[in-house]
């Protein structure tokens, strides 16, 4: 798909991979960006700074009208939705057993709710709204990358949610790909692995050390840019559709 005058929808679009991604199709010549964030002080400050093409949308990507209503927004600013890219996630860490006792699920249901019913009422929004596109030769109407993560494959422990979260969109992205394809939308999955962004600064120094100290090459944490690239690469070949894409330069997460 042609990057230029297109339309991306990005949950999570004011900070971390999905900051990154927005300026980068901006970059390329996108018609615009609608960001879904809940930061609205953030978002409010990219606007003013990249312009008119980046529309802020205040959004709790848990609550499905919510999303629904940031979409149609941006079907309003922009008359319509050509990418959607899930970026909005939280980590929630928490062991199934702590001195404290069994995990509360309402902390486990509130991951679940952001990373993977975020991801999912993303999907149906955008993919309603890229069924009214016009196809191009290839009869493509639209492209959806989902984000999952290298704990969808081996979570250290206190992951049990945010694991369970990301290895479910890992899941249906085939199913949705089928679903999908006589729509002339595509559908991807990038599971990163350890990038410098906002969650990370969460965690504490020896977290962030100990992950760099057992990867190989690049001997260092990801870039938010470096996501953007491969998130342009997928937007723009078309054989990319189907396939979940470990994002991680090799790095196997360590036990804890």
């Amino acid at each position: 798909m042609d990057i230029r005058d297109k339309v991306v929808a990005i949950s999570g679009g004011a900070s971390g991979l999905g900051e990154a991604a927005a300026r980068h199709f901006l970059a390329l010549g996108a018609g615009g960006v609608v960001a879904l964030d809940r930061d609205a002080a953030r978002g409010a400050a990219i606007a003013a700074e990249l312009g008119d093409r980046y529309l802020p949308f205040v959004c709790d990507v848990s609550d499905e009208q919510a999303v629904q209503a940031g979409i149609d927004a941006g079907v309003a600013r922009f008359r319509r939705i050509d990418v959607a890219i899930a970026a909005a996630a939280i980590g929630g860490p928490a062991k199934l057993l702590s001195r404290k006792g069994p995990i509360p699920m309402d902390r486990f249901d509130a991951v679940l709710k952001v990373n993977l019913y975020g991801t999912v009422h993303l999907a149906r929004s955008a993919a309603l709204a890229m069924t009214r596109n016009e196809a191009n030769e290839d009869g493509e109407r639209g492209v959806i990358i989902n984000l999952a993560s290298g704990a969808a494959y081996e979570g250290q422990i206190g992951q049990i949610a945010y694991s369970a979260s990301k290895a479910a969109i890992v899941g249906m992205t085939l199913p949705l790909m089928r679903e999908l394809a006589e729509h002339g939308i595509r559908v991807t999955t990038v599971a990163p692995g350890a990038f410098d962004t906002p969650m990370y600064e969460q965690a504490p120094p020896e977290v962030k050390q100990g992950i760099v100290s057992v990867s190989l090459f690049p001997k260092r944490m990801g870039k938010a840019s470096e996501f953007a690239l491969f998130a342009e690469e997928i937007v723009r070949n078309p054989m990319h559709n189907g396939r979940s894409y470990r994002f991680d330069a090799g790095l196997y997460l360590p036990v804890s």
